[in-house]
């Protein structure tokens, strides 16, 4: 029986005559996509790319992105994709912690030049070796059409493709780690499919289903609980480069989208719009909201806006491929507001104490899922791995839930002190050692903090250096700007003559936050 990776799952989909891509105007057959995968693939072959090989992916929601990820994996090279928002601290890490020897990127954005960047990038990363731009990059560079002019042979990528199987690393994808080190997820063949077949299986999904491709590629949102959920079920994708709300309701309306889903910020900006009433909603079925737990408020919202469609909460992470919890379909309102949802497909879910034995029902501890969505650990880290990577299969999510008699999982709090703004996770510590680069600053501790659009936003706390003059808010968030993605910029900056610490000299999160939500009463 031939082993299933997501190029052999692409190939049997070839088989269907209908559309996988609606790109504005234009649509894409799995039969027409397999070949343009097919072309990637054998001009990755052609530039000397083989099997393990790392390729850094930057791009937004494109046809062309998708054939660069599923044409690398046909020949078994393993993509780290990297998000249009990363500068230089996140791409230097990223692609010399991975060991890129390529990298595929759009060359700008209408605020970046990324080929003007990477072409004065390049003695900071001197493994890259290759650069290959969607536009027209740099001199010495290769463009995306010259990468793809020969057409492949129907045999071209045969044996790179035979030797692909399903445990092999598919893609690195970096998640923020609470030391401050980005870590990168090795997510399989096996796992991103174990995902996304659950997920499809779950919503019962069909070739019928049209899912709004506006979540980011580079995330699980995208490119596990979006195209490999398309792909596993026959159904389509209608591709967005990135979300905007008014573009994200044409779309659905355009292409009558079934299956919508999002991070609750989204849902607020969508619904937000003074113009919501005038787009045409009624084809959607589904909505999830990933990312935090739906609340009431918002979920009440959700189901009026869009009234043919049933409302389920998603939980997932980089480490599990895509989701692995979702509400059930006879959820009510109030479970779904109340509860992550259930472990779906054959995963299995346990919490966990302190001393690693499992809890009774109702009882709150560490959220653990095994099965075969688990990754494969963490790229290159051990130490890290052995600590959320477990013996048994288990994967410790770090999240903290209590689990009812029914299964029904209820999120209690986060072990660490990751926040999620705007559906990203970000882990104060990295803002904190680049604001401690500040020559004005001398400590920096930060917390997430409730807010009505974005979820969570960071508060960061700074305390300047003596005998200088104390940096300004508006200084540090340029400095910011300049160095991280603009999800990880503090939204909130107080200057502070100390901030409080424990008996053993670390700095009192807890307190800080304490003291801060005291202020909101």
């Amino acid at each position: 029986m031939r082993a299933l990776t997501v190029g052999t799952a692409l190939k049997d989909a070839a088989a269907r005559d209908k559309a996988f891509l609606h790109d504005g105007d234009g649509t894409i057959t799995f039969a027409g996509f397999d070949e343009m995968a097919d072309r990637v693939a054998e001009g990755l072959l052609g530039r000397g790319i083989r099997h393990g090989d790392r390729i850094g992916l930057l791009g937004l929601n494109t046809p062309q992105w998708l054939a660069a990820f599923f044409g690398a994996a046909r020949i078994g090279a393993v993509i780290v994709p990297l998000n249009v928002r990363y500068r230089e601290r996140e791409l230097s890490y990223m692609l010399g912690q991975s060991g890129a020897r390529t990298v595929i990127s759009l060359d700008a954005t209408p605020d970046f030049d990324f080929a003007a960047f990477f072409e004065g990038f390049r003695p900071k990363v001197p493994g890259v070796g290759d650069f290959v731009f969607f536009g027209e990059g740099f001199a010495g560079s290769c463009s995306f059409d010259e990468l793809t002019a020969t057409p492949a042979g129907p045999e071209a990528p045969a044996a790179a493709r035979e030797a692909v199987s399903p445990d092999d690393p598919l893609m690195i994808l970096y998640t923020s780690g609470t030391t401050g080190r980005p870590k990168g997820a090795v997510i399989t063949h096996r796992g991103i499919l174990a995902s996304a077949s659950a997920q499809a299986e779950h919503f019962a999904m069909d070739d019928t289903d049209v899912l709004l491709g506006h979540l980011p590629f580079n995330h699980v949102g995208g490119i596990t609980c979006t195209v490999m959920a398309a792909l596993v079920s026959g159904g389509s994708v209608a591709l967005l480069p990135a979300f905007g709300p008014e573009a994200a309701l044409r779309a659905v309306e355009r292409h009558r989208v079934t299956f919508l889903g999002a991070v609750p910020t989204m849902f607020v900006l969508m619904l937000g719009r003074e113009d919501f009433a005038d787009h045409d909603v009624s084809s959607v079925r589904i909505c999830t909201a990933g990312g935090s737990n739906v609340e009431p408020a918002l979920g009440e919202a959700i189901r009026r806006g869009f009234p043919g469609a049933s409302l389920y909460g998603l939980y997932g992470l980089s480490e599990s491929s895509g989701a692995c919890v979702l509400s059930r379909p006879d959820d009510d309102p109030e479970t779904v507001s109340r509860t992550l949802g259930v472990v779906i497909g054959d995963f299995e879910g346990r919490v966990t104490g302190p001393d690693g034995a499992v809890l009774a029902p109702g009882e709150t501890g560490e959220l653990q899922i095994r099965g075969g969505c688990v990754a494969a650990g963490y790229w290159d880290m051990e130490e890290e791995s052995a600590e959320a990577f477990l013996p048994g299969g288990w994967l410790a999510t770090g999240d903290m839930a209590a689990m009812e008699p029914d299964g029904h999982l209820v999120l209690r709090g986060r072990k660490k002190e990751m926040y999620i703004q705007g559906g990203f996770n970000v882990y104060p510590v990295e803002i904190e050692n680049l604001l401690a680069t500040h020559p004005k600053v001398a400590m920096a501790a930060g917390i997430g903090v409730p807010d009505e659009v974005l979820g969570e936003v960071g508060r960061f706390y700074v305390v300047p250096r003596q005998g200088v003059e104390p940096p300004t808010a508006d200084e540090l968030t340029a400095f910011c700007w300049e160095r991280l993605a603009d999800y990880k910029v503090p939204r909130q900056l107080v200057i502070a003559a100390e901030v409080p610490l424990t008996p053993v000299g670390k700095i009192h999160k807890a307190l800080l936050k304490d003291r801060y939500l005291s202020s909101l009463t």
